[in-house]
């Protein structure tokens, strides 16, 4: 059976950091799923079209990765897809604990479908797409924090 993990969230915008646990993730599956979480409630800084583009663009090379939009539920999402693994990235304590929680839920909606954590690495550990956002929000150069892959400019509003 294919190795299928959804890695879900915002990505507005998809940072190093997101980057970095895709890129270390994929010796574990045969296939990840990037999937953009769309929320017609919360405002989004860039439109999720350009979000798939960036994303596509810094993964044009591995035919290993999709890049979809879901809404709803991650875990009926997740049995849509035939996944078996939930990747998720952990910075601090209280992302642990905050997924955790989320991890216990989704395992007792789905018991079959399993949370894979990776911690970030060290360098990575402060960046956020909310700290990215407002660098973008106020003309700051946040370029050292999405993947390099890009033009700089791509970002700029």
């Amino acid at each position: 059976m294919e190795r299928i993990a959804i890695f879900p969230g915002s990505f507005d915008p998809f940072t190093v950091g997101h980057e970095s646990i895709v890129t270390r993730a994929l010796p574990l599956f045969d296939k990840i799923v990037i999937a953009i979480g769309y929320n017609s409630e919360k405002r989004q800084f860039f439109p999720v079209e350009k979000r798939i583009q960036w994303i596509k663009e810094t993964f044009r090379n591995d035919p290993r990765i999709e890049v979809e939009i879901y809404s709803g539920l991650t875990v009926e999402y997740c049995k849509s897809k035939r996944a078996q693994f939930i990747l998720r990235g952990l910075r601090t304590a209280a992302d642990f604990e905050y997924e955790r929680a989320i991890a216990q839920i989704n395992k007792k909606m789905e018991y079959d479908l399993e949370s894979i954590f990776l911690l970030t690495t060290p360098e990575h550990t402060p960046i956020t797409s909310t700290i990215v956002r407002d660098i973008m929000r106020h003309g700051g150069d946040a370029s050292q924090f999405v993947p390099k892959v890009l033009d700089p400019d791509a970002y700029k509003l």
